[in-house]
């Protein structure tokens, strides 16, 4: 169901007021106006926050920025909410699209006059188009373990104690129910909003994980924040969009599917993979490369160097 014309906020009516709602959110059956939109989304946030123990005032938070609508509004939001929050942004040396999203990240921290880290992966490391092109893995796959071990790196290096990334509702439901489909046990026992610290990884958590896609987007808007709107070119095809689509069409039909699903699970699920998890948890290393922490001798990124960098020697010895 749509926000029917006429439709006033619910805030402003015990208020007293009568101002045009100009967002219904089905899932809550809640009409709002802007103002009382963005605050509700901000309070949200900071309920997430409270929930699950994320982090405190007096803590240094790193956000894990992409230039796309949900890393700039948490971003937002957490400053707003009197948060000490500077921006990460790592150049992945895809094209336009990096630098499109890169100059919307530094746009939106000189706006908020906040620091924004940024880490070129051609200087690091190599571009995603060229693991791509010399490594079997898939882009989004070798993508996710470059960005999780760079973040972790600064910022412990950068003195920060948590990172907190843009994944939403609808990012978590996507991976929740692939995850199920597969009954993959070693995913589902790591699937929870806070990630704690150890041994040194820094802590993650994910203060958006209860806020839809369209929300975050909506908030976006209403506050004016300039985001890339297309999605990564190496994205295409991926199963997590298949499944958001065939999510979004039963939502439609059952508002709330979502939100429901990804709750209980946290509620009534969650609970008996953290057991296995403890079982099964291997002990934390360092890589005998790198020395950053790695549940094996070798870490993700190292290994992905070494292929690439085979690939690229067994090239360069064929063409001479």
């Amino acid at each position: 169901m749509g926000l029917r014309k006429g439709t006033k906020c619910r805030i402003c009516k015990t208020k007293g007021k009568k101002t045009n709602a100009v967002v219904f959110l089905p899932q809550h059956r809640l009409a709002l106006c802007k103002e009382h939109f963005i605050e509700w989304f901000e309070k949200r946030v900071e309920k997430t926050i409270k929930e699950f123990r994320m982090f405190h005032k007096n803590e240094k938070i790193l956000v894990s920025v992409s230039g796309g609508k949900d890393s700039l509004a948490l971003w937002n939001a957490l400053i707003k909410l009197g948060y000490n929050a500077d921006g990460f942004y790592i150049d992945l040396g895809i094209g336009d699209y990096s630098e499109t999203s890169k100059e919307l990240a530094k746009k939106f921290a000189e706006r908020v006059n906040k620091t924004l880290h940024i880490v070129e992966l051609k200087k690091e490391f190599y571009p995603i188009p060229t693991i791509d092109e010399k490594t079997n893995r898939p882009a989004c796959s070798a993508c996710g373990v470059i960005k999780r071990y760079y973040m972790n790196k600064y910022a412990r290096e950068l003195g920060y104690s948590v990172i907190a990334t843009g994944h939403n509702l609808d990012d978590e439901v996507a991976v929740l129910f692939g995850n199920t489909l597969q009954w993959d046990l070693n995913y589902l026992s790591r699937q929870y909003p806070v990630l704690r610290e150890e041994n040194g990884f820094i802590r993650k958590v994910k203060p958006l994980c209860k806020i839809t896609e369209k929300e975050s987007a909506l908030y976006s808007v209403f506050n004016n924040i300039e985001y890339i709107e297309y999605e990564c070119p190496f994205s295409e095809g991926a199963s997590s969009i298949e499944y958001k689509l065939l999510l979004n069409q039963l939502e439609e039909k059952h508002p709330g599917t979502k939100l429901k699903f990804y709750s209980e699970f946290l509620k009534k699920v969650y609970p008996i993979f953290k057991e296995f998890k403890a079982k099964q948890d291997k002990p934390l290393n360092k890589c005998k490369i790198c020395g950053e922490p790695s549940y094996s001798e070798i870490c993700g990124v190292c290994r992905l160097k070494r292929e690439v960098e085979n690939k690229l020697k067994i090239k360069r010895e064929v063409s001479r």
